[in-house]
């Protein structure tokens, strides 16, 4: 699904997807937002540049998770003590993957895909890299993808940008499908989901934290 056509129809696809969705997520997003804006301060949504197709940056959109004095640019697995972070919705949030629900209008925007790898954060040069070899960075990038189902926050920096190559090569739409349903039952039983470790660490730079 690499040609012109290919990128055309992933595009249709993603739009036709979304939009005969909306009965249903649009009223769920509505019911978030005033949950997430009643139950602690800050805004409702959270924004963070990330890289898309190409190594162009854009601003993906969240559900806010975490208080507002939490740590920013730095994925919450890596994070010391990550839950004193987390608000108390936005631990069921994570948990079930809903704070991503607002990249749905990432989506639309054409920004992002329903499938490919995850939007990397501004300062996870590591990742870049490795996906560079694998031809990874030039699809779009997705609200789920074969990392997510392969492993998420468990897989190494190395493994997942495979991941992420692996996808390059067989997207398409039944592919796709298949990793939308395997992305419902990871979502239900919240496998991969990891918050925090015992000792603080920061990329190569320095780069500190806050919501992935």
């Amino acid at each position: 699904m690499r040609s012109a056509n290919g990128k055309n129809m992933k595009r249709t696809v993603d739009i036709i997807f979304v939009l005969a969705a909306a009965p249903l997520w649009l009223p769920l997003m509505a019911v978030l937002a005033v949950i997430v804006g009643l139950s602690s301060d800050g805004g409702v949504f959270f924004t963070q540049k990330r890289f898309g197709r190409g190594k162009k940056f854009f601003h993906l959109y969240k559900f806010r998770s975490m208080y507002t004095t939490a740590p920013r640019d730095t994925p919450t697995h890596l994070l010391t003590n990550a839950d004193a972070h987390i608000t108390p919705v936005g631990r069921f949030l994570r948990k079930t993957s809903l704070d991503e629900l607002p990249q749905i209008l990432n989506i639309l925007a054409g920004d992002m895909s329903i499938v490919g790898p995850r939007p990397a954060l501004w300062n996870q040069d590591d990742l870049i890299a490795e996906r560079d070899k694998y031809g990874a960075n030039d699809i779009p990038v997705g609200l789920t993808g074969l990392a997510q189902i392969s492993g998420r926050d468990e897989l190494s920096i190395e493994t997942k940008a495979a991941r992420d190559g692996e996808y390059a090569k067989k997207m398409g739409f039944f592919f796709d499908m298949k990793i939308i349903f395997l992305t419902a039952i990871r979502a239900i039983s919240a496998s991969g989901v990891k918050e925090g470790v015992s000792v603080m660490k920061c990329d190569k730079n320095g780069n500190g934290g806050d919501e992935v």
